[in-house]
């Protein structure tokens, strides 16, 4: 079957490009990085995995010796809260982050709860953002770190990052910001912007899954959360990902603005259009007016969106819902949760999420196949 991919947000295609450059380093450049004194291959490989961290750095404004490539967003996330949070108990065991958070970076901060530090979580608004004040009045003398996402994981909400940093500096407070969503879309230059830790992901941007990086800023303190050897300047021990690192890398460069936002935007507002023309009770979740050019969050009214998402998969259309047994759990969309406190809108929350490689033909089949699928449920639905 050919698949209609509106999964975006959760792992993009890679390009060509990258499977190519990934390819040759697992089969005619093998060797381990660390094998650079033992023989040329694993010079070679050492180049190759330099370059890519100089990619990587360089497409933020970093140092490369700043970077430290992960297994993705959740190694980087941990690695940010949990690490810098034991090496600096010290100075301070208060702990912020925010209600919509992901959940990487919640349930690291639940450990640490079970570890005596204190936690704070941050209310959000009807658009998924924090208020400004409420940051202000959280932060105290015990105060050490706030974690917040740069754009939301499920509704796509673009959080005011800027005005946080700056507020986290004035405070004097470390600043960790979840960039998994909207690097390369948004502009980020730790030489403007001084954040102290950001996480970034190669798997939304057509770039391998397995491999991320987390950026740390020169003098902040961490902890490597796993024992081994002395890689990534003994901060994560293991072999070095060479050939996802180069793949990452070759991702960076081939990000383009036209293909990757603008295209990506026009297919999101065709989107709704379409399905506000064709169904009754749809509602928007998340800003929708500042938020990613690739995410559109929505709520079928009176529909479950478990139902609707297999609906889609059963027409060849692939989505996502935040709700219940897609998370494994019994509970609604804790972000949408967060959001409005409506249980309804929640569990019949979709999410669809566009890339370069999705064309206007494929909307317009969403859309059709949206109005077949809220019909059919409608009128099995117990919510009249």
């Amino acid at each position: 079957m050919a698949y209609i991919y509106l999964d975006n947000i959760t792992a993009t295609k890679p390009h060509k490009e990258v499977v190519d450059a990934i390819t040759e380093y697992l089969t005619d450049k093998y060797a381990l990085a660390t094998s650079q004194f033992s023989h040329s291959m694993g010079l070679e490989n050492k180049d190759g995995y330099d370059n890519a961290r100089h990619t990587i750095a360089d497409s933020i404004g970093a140092n490369d010796e700043n970077i430290l490539f992960t297994s993705g967003s959740t190694e980087s996330n941990n690695l940010a809260v949990k690490g810098f949070a034991r090496a600096n108990k010290k100075k301070g065991n208060h702990l912020i982050t925010t209600a919509v958070s992901d959940r990487s970076v919640l349930n690291s901060m639940k450990t640490l709860q079970k570890e005596g530090f204190e936690v704070t979580i941050l209310p959000v608004d009807a658009n998924g953002r924090v208020n400004l004040n409420d940051l202000s009045a959280a932060i105290k003398d015990s105060t050490i770190f706030f974690s917040f996402e740069l754009a939301n994981h499920e509704v796509g909400t673009i959080e005011n990052y800027k005005e946080i940093v700056e507020l986290c500096k004035k405070k004097g407070i470390v600043v960790h910001m979840d960039a998994s969503l909207g690097y390369l879309h948004l502009p980020i230059d730790v030489k403007t912007l001084p954040l102290d830790l950001i996480t970034l992901t190669a798997k939304r941007i057509h770039g391998p899954i397995g491999i991320g990086a987390l950026y740390i800023r020169p003098n902040i303190k961490i902890t490597k959360l796993m024992d081994g050897g002395f890689n990534e300047m003994n901060l994560r021990a293991g072999s070095e990902p060479v050939a996802l690192a180069v793949g990452f890398a070759k991702a960076v460069e081939l990000f383009d603005r036209e293909n990757d936002v603008v295209h990506t935007g026009n297919l999101k507002r065709k989107l709704l259009q379409l399905l506000r023309e064709r169904i009754a009770e749809i509602s928007v979740n998340g800003d929708p007016d500042n938020a990613m050019s690739n995410v559109l969050n929505v709520t079928f009214h009176k529909v479950e969106g478990e139902s609707t998402a297999l609906y889609f998969d059963m027409e060849g259309i692939e989505v996502i819902t935040g709700s219940a047994c897609f998370s494994q759990s019994l509970e609604p969309s804790y972000v949408l949760m967060a959001m409005y406190n409506d249980h309804e809108r929640a569990h019949g929350s979709i999410t669809f999420s566009f890339s370069r490689y999705n064309t206007e033909d494929e909307i317009v089949k969403t859309a059709d196949a949206a109005k077949r699928i809220v019909d059919k449920l409608l009128e099995i639905s117990p919510l009249k």
